[in-house]
């Protein structure tokens, strides 16, 4: 019997060894993949990233310095004065560059507005630069969401969304509450249009929510086109906006704001709550998952016959 038991333990001892090696070798090797994942240098991303930068920052500096890009929107617009068949279509792709290129577009939506109001109109030219302005900066606004997600969304979800379950809370939100909270988010007018596009991009909210969400910047379009077809001229028309508009514009943007980061931080909670359940079930699941995978692996793993060990018979003898 003193045999039989020692035998018994053997096996079990080599069986458990077996067992363990099985799964250092499966987590080896998940390693192994990731770090290869990891080894993988995204040049295309790099290079765009530093392309996108670039311009970035060429625009920051002639914004405080010498101004090339508000002399040539200057230019460009007189141009279509005399030009406006053609020059509506050029302004829409002029305004999807800037949009993409972190211009700011102020002042050719005030522009456009006189333009526009003195060729055809106060009224039609409102519509006309209304809708102009509307399709450049929305063809943008994609465009950057998508150089977003490209550039930056697999990064954060690796590194960010999938380690802390607050920010994976924040994502899971904004990927089924998204249209909500960036409708809110485009009707302020506080909001920094060109940096949310690319912060959209690295969010979980799904591309169709995103466009649809755009609908929100038209009150801000069309108040910015009226102010510049009501100016006397194209100098006055890229001037500051009146101060009681500007005032009116704040309150009404922080409140918007504020609604829209009430009804995130609300959303996100839930979620939060939602995720640490998944995990503590999860958890659960794969303690219970081990003690039915070391069963197996004894089963799979007996010399001799289910039944003879049991009974403690001794084949050998």
């Amino acid at each position: 019997m003193d045999e039989q038991t020692s035998n018994s333990s053997y096996q079990h001892s080599t069986i458990e060894e077996q067992s363990s090696y099985r799964r250092y070798s499966t987590a080896e090797n998940t390693n192994n993949n990731d770090d290869t994942n990891k080894r993988k240098c995204p040049w295309g991303k790099i290079l765009v990233a530093t392309i996108l930068i670039g311009i970035v920052t060429f625009v920051i500096i002639d914004s405080l310095t010498t101004k090339y890009i508000s002399t040539g929107f200057q230019e460009f617009l007189t141009w279509i004065e005399s030009n406006l068949v053609a020059g509506v279509f050029a302004f829409m792709g002029v305004y999807f560059i800037a949009t993409v290129c972190f211009v700011p577009g102020s002042l050719l939506t005030l522009g456009s507005g006189f333009v526009f109001g003195s060729a055809v109109g106060v009224g039609y030219g409102v519509v006309l630069a209304s809708i102009a302005v509307f399709v450049g900066a929305s063809l943008g606004s994609i465009a950057a969401f998508l150089l977003g997600r490209y550039l930056m969304r697999d990064c954060v979800r690796r590194r960010l969304v999938k380690k802390y379950p607050v920010i994976e809370a924040i994502d899971e939100a904004l990927q089924n509450n998204g249209l909500k909270i960036f409708l809110l988010l485009r009707l302020s007018p506080i909001v920094p249009f060109n940096a949310i596009n690319y912060i959209a991009g690295v969010t979980g909210i799904s591309l169709k929510d995103y466009v649809i969400a755009l609908i929100g910047i038209l009150p801000g379009t069309i108040l910015y086109c009226f102010i510049g077809a009501s100016a006397g001229g194209l100098a006055e028309a890229e001037q500051e906006v009146p101060q009681p508009v500007t005032i009116t514009s704040i309150v009404v943007g922080l409140v918007l704001a504020f609604i829209a980061v009430f009804i995130a931080s609300r959303y996100a909670k839930k979620e939060f709550n939602k995720i640490i359940e998944q995990k503590e079930n999860s958890e659960a699941g794969e303690g219970g998952q081990h003690e039915e995978d070391d069963m197996i692996d004894v089963e799979e793993g007996l010399p001799v016959d289910e039944q003879n060990v049991e009974t403690g018979v001794d084949m050998d003898n």
